[in-house]
């Protein structure tokens, strides 16, 4: 299988956060979307406050004839920190929302600080049961808790439902290393199964894994399912972030190929640094992808857009 990708154009900054919010003084991180009806969407995303920790937000959107109009956003955060000495106590990262009938799950990366590594974060879960108008923690505890199969970190699902498998993607730690000095994580992307998108089964499969001896950080999966297989997305960190790319006839064996992933840095501007963090939605005629430049969401959520052959 080798699904024809074409070039992403790129339409520049979207949205970023007005600033004056306590929650939302910089950064929009990790964006995804959640249709609401025809052409709206909830976009979903992660900010800092002045401590730079991060919390859950969303803003209205309006999808149409490869165009975003950024509508209403809502003041108030999704989730608040978790309790003192959880596994969120120190911020929350957007990862993705799966629907399920009017129920919905929210996944994100929950960060909590260490003492011999800087940061330990871990994916976890919020329940919504009233179509995304509120939600709960599923339990106070990650989704992903650490075992033999993911010893010091996961993060970052990406979760698609498929007639009752649920299947996931996710961030998996493989340890750190001392660079100049200091710990530097190393991390590469899993997968995972579930009955019912609460409890899951890890058995250690890689789906993503390094592409040089340079490259130490993979995030951010992004899996688009067609008729004929699989595509991902997914950010991948060597000196920068970039996108990279990899299809698969099941979702477990990828083929990696960057080189088609369709869209790099910009020579200047608000992308030029890096590129990262890809979330990619079909929309009627239309494929968008929403991603982050400089600064890991520091200058906002731009997108690109093509059409769909």
């Amino acid at each position: 299988m080798a699904v024809t990708t074409r070039a992403w154009t790129k339409r520049g900054p979207l949205w970023e956060p007005p600033g004056s919010i306590e929650w939302a003084q910089s950064h929009a991180a990790l964006p995804a979307l959640d249709p609401i009806e025809g052409d709206r969407h909830w976009l979903y995303f992660s900010s800092r406050d002045e401590r730079g920790r991060s919390l859950l937000g969303r803003v209205e959107v309006a999808l149409g004839d490869g165009t975003i109009e950024v509508g209403e956003f809502d003041p108030e955060p999704i989730l608040e920190l978790g309790e003192l000495g959880a596994f969120d106590d120190s911020g929350l990262t957007n990862s993705w929302i799966s629907a399920d009938g009017d129920r919905r799950l929210l996944f994100y990366s929950g960060w909590s600080l260490g003492q011999t590594v800087p940061f330990y974060f871990f994916a976890g879960l919020a329940v919504s049961e009233d179509g995304g108008r509120t939600f709960r923690r599923h339990t106070p505890s990650p989704a992903l808790e650490r075992d033999a199969v993911d010893p010091y970190l996961t993060a970052s699902p990406c979760v698609l439902n498929e007639g009752g498998r649920w299947r996931m993607w996710y961030v998996s730690g493989t340890g750190w290393e001392a660079t100049d000095g200091e710990p530097v994580h190393r991390y590469h992307l899993k997968y995972a199964e579930s009955d019912d998108g609460l409890a899951w089964r890890r058995e250690g499969v890689v789906a993503i894994d390094y592409g040089s001896d340079d490259e130490y950080a993979i995030s951010r999966p992004c899996v688009v399912r067609d008729s004929d297989g699989y595509r991902m997305w997914f950010a991948a960190r060597g000196d920068r972030y970039r996108i990279g790319y990899a299809e698969s006839d099941d979702g477990i064996d990828w083929r990696r190929d960057d080189a088609r992933a369709g869209i790099d840095p910009g020579p200047e501007g608000w992308d030029a640094e890096m590129a990262c963090y890809p979330y990619v939605h079909r929309h009627r005629e239309h494929e968008y992808m929403l991603y982050n430049g400089n600064g890991y969401g520091a200058t906002g959520i731009g997108y690109a857009v093509r059409e769909v052959s």
